[in-house]
């Protein structure tokens, strides 16, 4: 400590800021909402993701999120028809809504989104 400073609590602080304008502070708000979201919805539906962006309204079951930092965000799903998507939007262009969709697999437990989330 210096004159009163401690500095690596302002470093933390400043670490923090940092994380938070990354895609990984995106990414961790992102999974809390999701799993908030799906956490209000019965065992017969998981959490949908709809897009109206490109030209046409596409409409997925989201099964996962990622991101790479400083600003790429992606989210892993498959459609209702079993094809694989992947989405990949920078930080300052997420726009989705969420959506209740009936589960694929009803008989499997349901997922909590999010690579690094605890049950």
């Amino acid at each position: 400590m210096y004159q009163g400073i401690d500095f690596q609590s302002v470093q933390k602080d400043l670490s923090d800021t940092r994380k938070a304008d990354m895609a990984e502070g995106y990414y961790e708000r992102l999974v809390e909402l999701i799993n908030d979201f799906d956490g209000e919805l019965d065992q017969a539906h998981e959490v949908g993701m709809r897009l109206v962006s490109f030209g046409q309204t596409v409409q997925f079951h989201v099964e996962d999120l990622g991101f790479y930092n400083p600003g790429l965000i992606i989210f892993h799903g498959v459609q209702a028809s079993g094809e694989k998507v992947q989405l990949m939007q920078h930080i300052s262009q997420i726009s989705f809504l969420l959506t209740a969709v009936k589960r694929l697999n009803p008989e499997q437990p349901k997922k909590r989104i999010g690579f690094n989330t605890q049950d």
